[in-house]
């Protein structure tokens, strides 16, 4: 009688294991995010706190902008623009691991959106 409990565990261990192994593969857990599709709105510097591409791992290959407030834009990887801004920002950020300005100046103003 105590096989058949012990063997509906080991199946939902199993099952639990094989599930989030799916889930969190090698490789699929990254620090940049993954985007679905590009914008072409550029955000002006001061609002600027991280430019990074996507990781291999994405279907999409993009510049990913974070705002001073926790936003995210997909840009274009070829547009131009997004092109400078990554240099600028990857300029700005060579000798240390904050941006220097003319990036991550302003400060959130998430009083001004709820309005």
């Amino acid at each position: 009688m105590k096989t058949l409990p012990t063997l509906i565990l080991l199946a939902l261990i199993c099952f639990l294991h094989h599930s989030s192994a799916s889930l969190f593969g090698p490789g699929d857990v990254s620090a940049e995010p993954c985007c679905p599709g590009f914008t072409k709105r550029l955000i002006p510097k001061p609002k600027v706190k991280h430019v990074a591409k996507t990781s291999n791992s994405c279907k999409i290959t993009a510049i990913v902008v974070t705002t001073v407030c926790g936003k995210e834009s997909c840009l274009d990887p070829e547009w131009p623009q997004a092109k400078k801004l990554l240099a600028e920002f990857e300029k700005a950020t060579a000798n240390n691991k904050l941006p220097s300005a003319p990036f991550n100046i302003s400060k959130c103003d998430k009083q001004k959106k709820q309005q």
